[in-house]
């Protein structure tokens, strides 16, 4: 009993990391169909933003909530700036924008390799983050505790913001119905810079929670992108309770599947029964109801 309450405790660690990487992508490409292949390296430049902050303010325990706030606008500014400079005249051409991004991303790493080195860094845990917690037997992390109520603190806060708040609405109302929004006096552009803000800072925050769990280094982004992906599509475009319940199924299935085979051959049996739930529901879990004519 007490290896499957672990295995649990596990998987849904595992899934609160992959809900962080991929609830910026629900919005960038579950919402505006773009392909942005430099996700990760927005993920990766908030692990770096957790380092730098923490060279400047010494108690790890105070960067580590500086950098959750740096690390958003870092990884916001950053999707605006792509957003506006690239992406901005390739809508409706995702082949093109998966092309660009990508080498968007190469130049990233690089960039990050020469003002970093190329050995990975390690961001000091916070005294009260050290250790576990006994929880029904098994000892569980504090740090993977903290990941699993920082995705939650997320996704409250994002499903909230697109309920209540004015860019919320306006993002609703551009995806439903673009044109019709438009002529209702929402600027579609103002509201597209707005979305790609949220999504990267979102990747921002993530990647400042990976540096509680392991090194950083130049290509720590791209080891989640591909999963965060799969989150989005098998939760349904545009969906953040699809890309919930995505997250914690992919992390308890791969968590218990490890557990009786290997961890590669876990990510085998997890791949095929992804692409199985494909070809039976290609939209994913749930899909996006709009208005338009088209």
């Amino acid at each position: 009993m007490d290896v499957m309450i672990g295995q649990l405790f596990t998987g849904l660690s595992l899934g609160s990391i992959l809900l962080l990487a991929a609830l910026g992508l629900s919005l960038t490409f579950g919402q505006m169909g773009v392909i942005n292949m430099a996700h990760g390296e927005f993920i990766m430049a908030g692990c770096y933003t957790a380092y730098v902050v923490q060279q400047v303010f010494s108690t790890a325990g105070i960067s580590l909530f500086i950098s959750l706030v740096v690390g958003f606008f870092v990884g916001g500014l950053m999707g605006v700036l792509l957003e506006v400079t690239l992406i901005r005249r390739m809508y409706h051409r995702p082949l093109d924008t998966l092309l660009v991004t990508f080498g968007v991303g190469l130049i990233l790493q690089q960039l990050a390799r020469d003002i970093f080195g190329a050995p990975a860094v390690n961001v000091v845990t916070p005294e009260w983050l050290r250790g576990g917690i006994e929880i029904f037997g098994p000892v569980v992390p504090k740090t993977r505790i903290f990941i699993l109520v920082l995705a939650v603190v997320c996704v409250v806060a994002l499903a909230v913001a697109m309920k209540t708040t004015p860019i919320g609405r306006r993002m609703r109302a551009v995806v439903q119905n673009r044109d019709l929004a438009e002529t209702s006096g929402i600027s579609s552009r103002r509201t597209d810079i707005g979305t790609f803000f949220i999504g990267s800072g979102l990747a921002g925050v993530a990647g400042v929670a990976l540096t509680l769990i392991g090194s950083t280094s130049s290509t720590t982004g791209q080891s989640y992108l591909v999963d965060a992906f799969l989150v989005v599509v098998i939760g349904g475009l545009g969906q953040i309770k699809g890309a919930v319940i995505a997250a914690f199924a992919l992390g308890l299935l791969n968590s218990y599947i490890e557990y009786s085979t290997t961890a590669s051959m876990a990510k085998v049996i997890v791949f095929v029964i992804i692409v199985a739930f494909l070809q039976a529901r290609p939209q994913g879990m749930f899909t996006v109801k709009t208005r338009s004519l088209a």
